[in-house]
């Protein structure tokens, strides 16, 4: 009796063992079917949302064009110097308009300060110390068409007002465009200061003509 009863334990163990097996395998595959079928919308709505970003990018690529370039700063090999001298003086300076005109054959922009210097010689170095800018009026931008011209007014003081003045003769002016490393010479005769500490020369920003 004790036997039959162990065989039929038994029997139903492995009975219940192997319904808890089928059922496992079928909560197993639930997951991921429901996995799949959560996926497949965000899949099939990648390619709309990668076209419509990149709709308004081409668009904008194909409506803007290369801006046409305008014209350039005025460099010294398209620039000739002269000098008005009817400024006139007073306590020992005399006010000159320094001119720089557009010789080249294009358009060009002038604005701001040029650099002056008293040289020696039309390659000499400069002698003493350059114009100091005169902040009196603000720089402007000036389109100098092929024959325009920008003035500024150049003050020189004169060396014999420094009794410790060096004095060196000069024969003109070296003139840097503002913005250039180039520059142009201007034949003028003054004495010079080879003193650097001793400030002869000022210097305005260009204004039209």
């Amino acid at each position: 009796m004790t036997t039959a009863r162990a065989k039929k334990a038994f029997l139903f163990t492995t009975a219940a063992a192997s319904l808890l097996l089928v059922a496992g395998c079928g909560q197993g595959q639930n997951p991921s079917s429901a996995s799949s079928s959560a996926t497949t919308p965000s899949a099939s709505q990648g390619p709309s949302d990668s076209s419509s970003a990149s709709g308004p990018a081409s668009a904008t690529g194909s409506a803007s064009g290369t801006p046409s370039a305008g014209p350039g700063l005025c460099k010294s090999p398209s620039l000739t110097p002269s000098v008005d001298s009817t400024g006139g003086g007073a306590a020992g300076s005399v006010y000159q308009k320094l001119i720089l005109t557009n010789s080249g054959t294009t358009p060009c922009i002038l604005k701001g300060y040029p650099g002056v210097s008293l040289v020696n010689a039309p390659t000499g170095g400069p002698i003493g110390a350059p114009a100091d800018r005169d902040t009196s009026k603000a720089p402007v931008e000036l389109l100098l068409k092929p024959g325009d011209s920008g003035t500024a007014v150049l003050r020189y003081t004169q060396a014999g007002l420094y009794p410790d003045c060096t004095k060196a003769a000069a024969t003109g002016f070296r003139i840097y465009p503002p913005e250039d490393t180039g520059s142009v010479f201007l034949a003028q005769k003054r004495e010079a200061c080879s003193n650097t500490s001793i400030k002869l020369l000022t210097i305005e920003a260009f204004q039209a003509s």
